[in-house]
């Protein structure tokens, strides 16, 4: 998987917040290493934000850059901003603001709902380099079912009963980017003990595949690790991806309700 498409997924994934009941107003903070070998070094920072409206949605806000040591091999600069209506977690708005590599991409999701059927009006601005111009496209997707894109997806997976399932189990929903409809699969594969700040934690092991949507068998990227507290908070405390070299880890450094 390219470094860009995996450190995508990392960010887009902080998006599941801590109280498993209901969202709250919180301010999540993750630090990114990567490690190769012996190098086990900070490569970026990422901070959520979740605010509750007036009027039965919420939003979010998740920022992530790149550290200065890491900017020299691959800068990232990423912004991803949603918002979610409560009452059956359905997303209403997704934008995507990525500076990575030098490549800039505005993504832009609007979605509209009839019964079963999902559509969606997806722009997109692309600039390959700071020396050419924008390019404007715009897309119609549709799906049946339910179908989020990848800050709601990783809401949605907290309300997921994984007591309920056995080892190997998936769910599975339709997603959007700004260009193309997928299918995510989520696969449980039984409790784990981590170690975080020298401190045992009792986790659900979790994996997240993209498919495309032609035959759902086709990957699309490398699968992304998750680790999630057994207790109500349901708090993602470990991620984990695959790099060309190395891999990319983030863990939960700070959480704040607000």
């Amino acid at each position: 998987m390219k470094t860009k498409i995996i450190l995508s997924l990392m960010l887009s994934m902080l998006f599941l917040t801590a109280n498993a009941d209901k969202p709250r107003n919180e301010s999540l903070s993750y630090d990114i290493m990567f490690k190769w070998g012996l190098i086990n070094k900070k490569a970026g920072h990422v901070t959520l934000d979740t605010k509750l409206g007036n009027d039965g949605t919420f939003s979010s806000i998740l920022v992530g850059k790149s550290a200065k040591w890491a900017d020299k091999f691959y800068t990232v600069r990423d912004t991803l901003i949603g918002r979610v209506v409560i009452d059956g977690l359905k997303p209403t708005y997704y934008e995507k603001i990525s500076h990575e590599g030098g490549e800039f991409k505005h993504d832009i999701i609007t979605y509209q709902r009839s019964g079963n059927t999902v559509t969606a009006n997806c722009d997109r601005y692309k600039q390959k380099k700071a020396s050419q111009p924008i390019i404007h496209s715009q897309k119609m997707l549709s799906a049946e079912g339910y179908t989020v894109d990848m800050l709601s997806a990783f809401y949605y997976m907290r309300y997921i009963d994984y007591s309920a399932m056995k080892p190997g189990e998936s769910v599975t929903m339709n997603i959007f980017s700004g260009s193309k409809k997928e299918i995510l699969h989520i696969t449980y594969h039984g409790q784990e003990s981590i170690l975080l700040d020298d401190a045992s934690h009792d986790c659900y092991a979790i994996t997240f595949t993209f498919t495309s949507e032609k035959n759902g068998k086709v990957k699309t990227s490398d699968d992304l690790y998750a680790w999630i507290s057994t207790d109500s908070n349901r708090m993602p405390l470990k991620m984990e991806g695959k790099l060309p070299v190395g891999t990319v880890k983030a863990f939960l450094t700070n959480y704040t309700e607000k």
